[in-house]
């Protein structure tokens, strides 16, 4: 489904409202996954609920890769994102989980993004001892 808006400002939140009809005609809920299109550019995110108003937040990658500013107006094209979300984690990680039944049950309780978090943090890591590091925090912090 389309619709036109205008790019906000950053304060309080950098974004796109989402009229509630929108919400509504999509039929995911309050706060729906969706795929967000603009200007040819795709990316997933949710609506958040913000004042009372639907938004949805717009990074500054995703603003640059649309080719949009601040007060642009802007066609919107949101999809309801039924598919389920998956984290693939390193094989080094994956080693550490299933060698730690407690912090694999705590992981594998997590929401989506906190496992991305994890991941990210340990893929991030440039050299091996700190990858390594990140591992056993992670795990550490799982346990606890």
């Amino acid at each position: 489904m389309k619709f036109r808006t205008v790019v906000e400002p950053p304060e309080p939140m950098r974004g796109l409202e989402v009229p509630a009809e929108v919400v509504e005609e999509l039929g995911g809920g309050a706060r729906p996954r969706v795929t967000i299109t603009i200007n040819g550019h795709s990316w997933q995110s949710r609506v958040a609920i913000m004042r009372g108003r639907h938004l949805l937040g717009l990074s500054n990658a995703n603003r640059r890769a649309a080719d949009v500013a601040t007060g642009d107006e802007v066609e919107v094209e949101l999809e309801l994102d039924t598919e389920p979300r998956v984290v693939v984690e390193p094989a080094d990680f994956v080693r550490a989980l299933d060698d730690d039944p407690v912090a694999r049950a705590a992981y594998d309780g997590l929401s989506d993004s906190r496992r991305r978090e994890h991941v990210r943090a340990i893929e991030s890591a440039k050299r091996p001892e700190t990858r390594r590091r990140r591992i056993e925090k992670a795990i550490a912090t799982l346990r606890a």
